[in-house]
């Protein structure tokens, strides 16, 4: 049997199928920006074919933009080649009751090569699977946790895209930070979201108002990273559904509109070996007791995160989020239990974690935990140092390195780094550096309303 409401066996859906309780599987992976794509499947088909030979989806989903549109350039899938299949192979473990919808079942995919039945590497669950082997070859395992925040607003997708996503309404009025009253009426989307999730294999731990008009946050459990990947992609995806069932919208965005917090997804992290956590030790690190493992593993997150910064802020949009002041880090320092500060130091002894508050809404969970991993592992192989604690408002050390300040900046240290392309593979920078410069160049060519604000009747 399983032990968390919602997941199922292979058994367990089969009896479920049989009593007519679900008839319908989607199996579904994530692409470039964290979305689901994938098929609807029958339940007897799933049952009787899928489950054991998987199926297949086309190669240029893993070369779109936004639109769906197949871009150039790729050497992973073109029209040269065809833009023949991939292989989907579904990931038992992650099967699971769609609790929003009726009748449903889902199971995550790994995305193989059709031919050869190997990951494709540039796919988002093999980048963080590397990683996770990289990890496990020195003995760790890494535990995870996203913070997820976003905006709820009444008008429906429909409507927003009407309006061309102005002058929306939020579902509050004034800030809600931890407040109960203004959180309460955002009950009617966030407590059917909290039991959808619950529902759905996805453990619970608390919704909270924000710093924003009609902003909130929803805290799940943390799990070990990959697992913590596959909820935080099938949570957005849950509040979507469930905001577009209630003529409603919710956004991920990571800077929705000028003058409003943005939008994070801080991530917590830890290492552990066997079942303890290897980051509390005996060695003084400002007043954090931790062990050499911890104090590499910070040094190497800190060190390379200019040039990973593109897989954990995005978009264009990523980078109107760094703001002093404004919740979101805007230079590279760590501190213990400071908001300020990029990566923040929390908990002590068996909860010893580092929380890095750099990644937007926005992120794709397998990219910035492969990032995370990556970064800490060399730090641990290479000993890097971290820098000496900040205390005080790091908003206001202007002497601090800052994260970069567009994502074409971010762009060029990651394809120029040496250590992405030894972590990652050179296909894998090759590929995201093509997509990040696509999405850049898509924002270059459009007219934005500040434009048209500013220079329609005054220029």
């Amino acid at each position: 049997m399983t032990t968390l409401r919602g997941m199922l066996t292979l058994a367990e859906l089969a009896a479920e199928v049989a009593a007519d309780e679900i008839d319908t599987v989607i199996v579904a992976f994530s692409d470039h920006y964290g979305r689901l794509l994938g098929k609807r499947l029958d339940a007897e088909y799933f049952l009787a074919e899928v489950a054991q030979h998987g199926t297949h989806a086309c190669s240029y989903l893993l070369t779109t933009d936004m639109e769906m549109e197949p871009v150039p350039g790729y050497r992973f899938a073109n029209w040269e080649r065809g833009y023949g299949d991939f292989h989907l192979a579904p990931d038992m473990s992650t099967l699971r009751r769609a609790s929003w919808l009726a009748k449903t079942a889902l199971v995550l995919c790994d995305v193989e090569d059709e031919a050869a039945e190997q990951p494709v590497a540039v796919a988002p669950r093999s980048i963080l699977r590397r990683q996770l082997e990289a990890a496990a070859a020195l003995g760790y395992s890494a535990m995870a946790a996203s913070e997820l925040e976003y905006y709820i607003y009444r008008d429906s997708y429909r409507e927003a895209h009407e309006k061309g996503y102005a002058e929306l309404e939020p579902m509050g009025w004034y800030l809600e930070d931890y407040h109960i009253l203004q959180g309460s009426r955002e009950e009617s989307f966030t407590a059917p979201a909290r039991r959808h999730l619950k529902g759905s294999g996805i453990p619970v731990e608390s919704s909270k108002g924000e710093w924003g008009l009609g902003q909130h946050e929803l805290n799940i459990r943390y799990a070990d990273a990959l697992t913590m990947a596959d909820r935080h992609s099938i949570m957005k995806h849950c509040l979507k559904e469930i905001a577009d069932a209630q003529g409603r919208s919710v956004t991920f965005m990571a800077k929705p509109f000028s003058g409003q917090a943005g939008s994070s997804c801080h991530i917590h992290l830890s290492l552990f070996s066997g079942n303890e956590n290897a980051f509390p030790g005996d060695s003084a690190l400002g007043p954090v007791s931790a062990s050499d493992v911890f104090r590499h593993f910070l040094g190497g997150w800190m060190a390379h995160l200019p040039e990973l910064m593109a897989f954990y802020a995005p978009t264009v949009n990523s980078y109107k989020r760094y703001e002093d002041g404004s919740w979101a880090p805007t230079r590279i320092a760590w501190s213990f239990d400071n908001r300020t500060a990029g990566f923040r130091v929390v908990g002590a002894g068996e909860s010893l974690r580092i929380e890095c508050r750099a990644p937007g809404a926005d992120c794709n969970p397998y990219l910035a935990y492969a990032a995370a991993l990556a970064s800490g592992l060399d730090g641990i192989a290479k000993k890097i140092e971290p820098p000496d604690i900040f205390e005080g408002d790091i908003y206001a050390a202007r002497h601090l390195p800052r994260v970069p300040y567009t994502l074409e900046q971010a762009v060029d240290k990651f394809e120029g780094s040496a250590f992405a392309r030894s972590a990652f593979g050179a296909e894998v920078v090759e590929h995201y550096s093509h997509f990040f410069r696509t999405e850049i160049e898509s924002f270059r060519g459009a007219v934005t309303d500040w434009e048209r604000k500013r220079y329609f009747e005054r220029i």
